[in-house]
């Protein structure tokens, strides 16, 4: 198991995180990446590189231009205002409104932002940049013919659309890596996000497309964010259709339940021909998580890594969500267990 790590995340440490009509310390913290890499380290797993750049090439085939180039200029722009805080955005484009990019920074993060609770700081480009690349070196040590990789991603990718950041999510690590396996050759790539939160900028992305399958095994939005996508009832358009499979859950879920409907997931993954697994990887499942409501235990992780792992595919496992509890670091580490049982 190659473990993918870059120091550049901690350029990423925003002080402020509205929640709960507060504005907090954020729950998303360099702290997490460093409980996560201490614990897969202990665990064995001692294989960690540094990523490859790879510039922007395959990104843009997944976002918006503008919208990495707003990303790129935000923060700059955003102090050039004279703002003293954090980039958090005061307007949205909202139904039947007129979805056109203002000029001014305090509506542009509106325009481009899915939620309010994730601000924008410095170095938050740079580190969801090293993020990314990652994300694609773990695609490029898959196709060079090995079987496991974990793209320790921080900050993490699944809820950034096309065009949108959100839930600590700037750049989609997961589909800029399946776009690289796509663009190494592959025909047919998963992606399988296990994370507590539905991946909608993931599905916002994939939605339309016949070349990737997504499946999001998640808390149902009727309850929990991101509240606007996530139902079962979405299922793929165009040459998409039938290529997306939501399965929402409610409070209090427990493994019995939740692997049943990751044992479907991945029947689905196998009748659809996928050549390689992107794992959206989420410990937030977790029992004793403080922003989610699922009640998976420490070992029912290694269940799932081998789970997964009998499907036979190439997995490249890329980080996003878990949160507050040290304990984090250890459900990670016991996915990677059991992907190599």
């Amino acid at each position: 198991m190659r473990v993918i790590y870059s120091e550049d995340h901690k350029l990423r440490d925003a002080k402020t995180e509205l929640h709960g009509g507060l504005l907090v310390k954020p729950f998303e913290g360099p702290f997490r990446a460093e409980w996560i890499l201490a614990a897969v380290k202990e665990a064995g797993f001692s294989d960690v590189v540094a990523p490859r750049d790879h510039g922007l090439a395959t990104a843009l085939k997944v976002h918006g231009a503008d919208y990495l180039e707003f990303l790129r200029t935000c923060w700059d722009r955003w102090t050039a205002m004279g703002f003293k805080g954090e980039a958090i955005p005061t307007a949205f484009a909202y139904r039947r409104s007129r979805n056109r990019v203002p000029n001014n920074i305090d509506g542009a993060v509106g325009y481009y932002a899915n939620s309010v609770e994730t601000a924008i700081s410095k170095g938050t480009y740079e580190a969801a940049l090293a993020s990314m690349n990652v994300a694609t070196s773990g695609a490029d040590w898959l196709h060079e013919g090995n079987r496991f990789a974990f793209s320790l991603c921080r900050p993490p990718g699944h809820h950034a659309g096309i065009d949108l950041f959100g839930g600590y999510c700037f750049i989609n690590n997961a589909a800029v890596a399946a776009q690289r396996l796509l663009d190494h050759g592959a025909k047919k790539v998963a992606i399988l996000d296990v994370d507590f939160h539905h991946g909608n900028g993931t599905q916002d992305i994939t939605y339309n497309r016949g070349d990737i399958f997504f499946a999001s095994l998640h808390g149902d939005p009727v309850d929990a964010f991101p509240y606007f996508l996530g139902y079962a009832d979405e299922t793929g358009e165009g040459e998409g259709e039938w290529l997306n499979a939501n399965y929402p859950m409610p409070a209090g879920t427990p493994w019995e339940v939740w692997s049943a409907a990751l044992q479907d997931s991945l029947k689905r993954i196998a009748a659809f021909g996928a050549e390689a697994i992107v794992l959206s990887l989420g410990v937030d499942t977790f029992e004793q998580d403080p922003i989610s409501f699922f009640k998976l235990k420490s070992p029912d992780y290694i269940r799932m890594g081998e789970m997964i792992a009998a499907s036979g595919l190439p997995i490249l496992t890329v980080m996003e969500g878990g949160y507050g509890v040290p304990e984090i670091g250890l459900n990670v580490a016991n996915v990677l267990k059991g992907l190599e049982a």
